[in-house]
């Protein structure tokens, strides 16, 4: 009996210890400057005593589309103490219309209903779907009533949303999408982490170093 027990133990044992040796053999291969890099000035953020995970994206970004079911699968066991928001990033004219969409959509709060239906149109279906007769239109498609987009698309609040994009996106320093962002301090991309799909790797590995200190 005493030596079944001791065999219990020991196997318990096994497995708590497994999972956390493998998460220590995964992330110390990450390394600051490598796969991630320590933002030259912290920017404030702004879900209070959360840790803040900011995605930087554009609708027209290939690479964006490609992360999406990551960020799915992310948010599906995102820790309570994190807080993900998406910010629609400016790097380009072209890139207004889609950022404005967006901020249209989070004020007529149809945000979560719109944005993966308009990724798909735009990549998988092909469609073209760039200024902003063809977003309302898209949006009527959608259910959301035509005049209520195109007020909502000029409106000051989203003006508003707009400027805070533009700014933070000068602060973080990007120049390109998708980035995310860690608590206003690291910033990792798909080359720094080796590939899109791994992006959210180093998050993870971000939020265990931003636990601990916070």
């Amino acid at each position: 009996m005493k030596n079944l027990i001791r065999a219990l133990m020991a196997g318990w044992f096994v497995l708590l210890w497994l999972p956390w040796s493998a998460v220590g053999d995964v992330t110390s291969s990450f390394q600051e400057g490598v796969q991630y890099q320590r933002l030259a000035t912290p920017v404030p953020t702004a879900t209070g005593d959360k840790i803040e995970v900011v995605e930087l994206f554009w609708y027209g970004c290939g690479h964006c589309y490609s992360l999406e079911p990551v960020i799915t699968a992310w948010l599906e066991k995102k820790p309570a103490n994190v807080e993900f928001v998406r910010i629609p990033a400016v790097l380009g004219r072209n890139w207004e219309p889609h950022a404005r969409a967006y901020y249209a959509a989070q004020v007529l709060g149809v945000a979560d209903k719109v944005h993966k239906p308009l990724m798909d149109a735009i990549h998988a279906q092909k469609r073209t779907i760039f200024n902003e007769e063809q977003l309302a239109a898209f949006f009527a498609e959608q259910g959301v009533d035509k005049e209520a987009f195109l007020k909502a698309y000029k409106s000051f609040e989203v003006e508003t949303k707009l400027r805070r994009s533009l700014q933070l996106v000068q602060r973080y320093g990007i120049d390109g999408v998708p980035a995310v962002i860690v608590n206003g301090k690291f910033v990792t991309n798909g080359t720094l982490a080796g590939s899109t799909a791994k992006i959210f790797e180093v998050v993870d590995y971000l939020l265990a170093k931003e636990s601990k200190t916070s």
